[in-house]
């Protein structure tokens, strides 16, 4: 990826903001005291605050937003798919709220009505977008087929309950609330609650063979290491503060659901194996190694 272009899209971003304070500006002599500034599902007013008020708050939760995509989108290396799809939900996000601050303006400006169904699918298929790309980033090819030497699998069983939990309560709220807006909010977030339960429930498989070891998850391929790409390998400790599932960016992924593992090193980056018991990794590292030099 060039970078130089890359920056360039990542500090365009950041129009955002004068671009709200624009708005507010041009308006600021014809707005009354009091905006009008969140409403229901159905486009109706149910919340007011001060002009000022409310330029500060769209500008505090927009810059908060750019800080975090900055730092995500500086340290995205080389996988197009979640690079892209990173960016792109990115400038959706921002976007959102540039139209939400133009939107409340509109509306105590001239009585026109909110929208906000076109926002939200916005929003859905950017996080499609997003998912796709993530799932799509660092697999790498498809290992030759060969004798599987060993399989594992990494589950937890504890965060599949943790994550369930919740995700039953919020469907439940979905099925008995009569609020638009929040039966859509809690079943978007009950659907990703449960898929991350499931995750946890069924955990990740790690599959060794001959021509090295792949990572899947609901019989779908996450990523692909050849043989002659792991270079070494050893026990190691996750931190609670790195989170749990499929985590990390650009060339240093993990898949856990525990404190402990292996972290391999390959050739363009690391990956690290969770696992309740690292010798039994370590064990299948070693078969692998020894029959692809075979």
């Amino acid at each position: 990826m060039n970078r130089t272009p890359w920056k360039a899209l990542i500090a365009m971003i950041w129009l955002a903001l004068p671009a709200i304070s624009l708005s507010y500006w041009l308006a600021w002599d014809r707005l009354p005291s009091r905006l009008a500034t969140h409403f229901d599902a159905a486009g109706h007013a149910n919340g007011w605050m001060p002009p000022e008020n409310s330029l500060i708050f769209g500008l505090g939760v927009t810059a908060v937003m750019l800080v975090v995509f900055t730092i995500v989108l500086t340290q995205v290396r080389k996988s197009a798919a979640f690079s892209w799809a990173m960016l792109g939900f990115s400038y959706v996000l921002v976007g959102v709220m540039v139209y939400a601050n133009e939107s409340i303006l509109n509306y105590n400006l001239h009585g026109n009505t909110i929208h906000p169904w076109p926002v939200l699918a916005a929003v859905v298929i950017a996080s499609v977008a997003l998912v796709a790309g993530t799932l799509g980033m660092k697999r790498g090819q498809d290992l030759q087929s060969g004798p599987v030497l060993a399989e594992e699998v990494h589950a937890s069983p504890v965060w599949g309950l943790i994550l369930g939990i919740p995700a039953a309560i919020e469907l439940a709220i979905t099925v008995i609330s009569r609020n638009v807006g929040l039966r859509i909010g809690m079943g978007m977030g009950a659907v990703v609650l449960f898929l991350a339960a499931l995750l946890a429930w069924s955990g990740f498989q790690y599959i060794f063979s001959n021509a090295g070891l792949e990572i899947r998850s609901f019989g779908f391929r996450l990523q692909s290491i050849p043989a002659d790409e792991i270079r070494e390998y050893a026990a190691d400790h996750w931190s609670v503060l790195g989170g749990y599932g499929i985590r990390g960016l650009g060339d240093c992924r993990a898949y856990v659901w525990s404190n402990t593992g292996v972290r391999i090193r390959t050739g363009t980056g690391q990956v690290f194996l969770g696992h309740r018991d690292p010798a039994r990794i370590i064990h299948d590292l070693d078969v692998l190694k020894q029959f692809a030099h075979s």
